[in-house]
């Protein structure tokens, strides 16, 4: 019975843990874009604004839901779930803290990848289902922006693997701190496992995992379908790309998965290179400050802070750069990141024999 409630407690945890960090990230993003355009933002609903966002989400959830005369229904209307879920699920692999993780998986990391890439699926029956060619022209824009970009992510997180040696989320982490089962060789000079602190992070590992996590960050960025890579939803051309047919409660989904997703990316990004729920301070002489940062409550405040941090620069790229057109946004695809992607595999391929063997 207990097993049967942790198994249905904890999808509602993690769903409820995405439904407030979408409330208070609108609001953040808002705030921030008002900052870099130097204006207030939302300042009527709430103090400063605090309640906008929980204003609009109630209006949201009152609207009708309306299906268009012309649309697949079917798809129409499954479309939305079927983008939710595939985010969603894939925060069951990702640790929050050492052992605190809801599906302990030794292939965490290529589940991920693979669920994660079915919200394709849900963006193109969004974009059909619609019978509108604005919707159709944002899910094909998407289809070909999503494929391309994780060539560059899936490369960056091989390069990664052949560092760690494993395809284990938990364990990655394990492996960057002082809890490392591990010996951990900093630029293969001295031990770092019992200094522990952000120079175990992958990161500074092999410091040609600092090219690849930006890679993988930027190609996530695309993923995401975030700015500067929005051109599916760009509503300057397509009003709102293939979400346009949509209100109410769907349309809620599909905002709610696009929010889900950054920090999926972001905390993915945590755990794989920036030390995942391990503190970034060291042990130096007798300050045991690494030994006095570790445990559950330190290694979700970690996890989430970084994160949080990650999220905060992709608000910002969006607010700061503009839009690339369709064909500069492939040429950085195929021309730039995807061969810079091959020469960091067979750096991973180097290190790993010169250096950590």
């Amino acid at each position: 019975m207990s097993e049967i409630l942790i198994h249905i407690l904890v999808p509602v945890v993690i769903f409820g843990f995405i439904a407030l960090f979408t409330l208070f990230a609108v609001y953040a993003e808002r705030k921030i874009a008002g900052f870099v355009q130097d204006r207030l933002g939302p300042m009527e609903t709430g103090k400063y604004g605090l309640l906008q966002t929980f204003a609009d989400i109630l209006k949201l959830l009152q609207k009708e839901l309306i299906n268009p005369k012309a649309t697949d229904k079917a798809l129409f209307i499954i479309a939305p779930i079927i983008i939710f879920v595939a985010v969603f699920i894939g925060y069951s692999v990702v640790p929050w803290a050492p052992d605190f993780i809801p599906a302990n998986t030794n292939t965490g990391l290529f589940f991920i990848m693979a669920v994660v890439s079915i919200d394709a699926l849900g963006i193109l029956m969004a974009g059909w289902g619609s019978n509108n060619k604005y919707s159709l022209l944002g899910s094909i824009r998407a289809i070909a922006q999503m494929v391309s970009y994780e060539i560059p992510v899936g490369l960056s997180l091989i390069a990664a693997v052949m560092i760690t040696q494993t395809l284990n989320l938990n364990e990655i982490a394990y492996n960057q701190g002082i809890l490392s089962s591990e010996s951990i060789k900093f630029l293969g000079i001295w031990d770092v496992t019992d200094v522990g602190g952000i120079l175990a992070w992958n990161i500074f590992q092999a410091p040609h995992l600092i090219v690849v996590y930006i890679i993988f960050f930027v190609a996530t960025l695309a993923e995401c379908n975030r700015a500067p890579f929005d051109i599916p939803e760009a509503e300057s051309e397509l009003i709102g790309g293939f979400h346009t047919e949509y209100g109410g409660i769907r349309f809620a989904f599909i905002f709610l998965s696009e929010y889900a997703m950054m920090f999926l990316v972001a905390m993915l990004g945590v755990v794989i290179f920036l030390g995942g729920w391990n503190t970034p301070l060291p042990n130096i002489g007798g300050l045991k400050l690494a030994d006095w940062t570790t445990g559950l409550v330190w290694g979700i405040f970690w996890t989430f802070a970084k994160s949080l941090i990650i999220v905060g620069v992709q608000m910002w790229i969006r607010w700061t750069l503009p839009r690339f057109r369709a064909d500069q946004l492939m040429n950085l695809c195929w021309k730039v990141m995807i061969p810079i992607a091959f020469v960091c595999l067979a750096a991973s391929g180097l290190w790993r024999i010169l250096v950590m063997n």
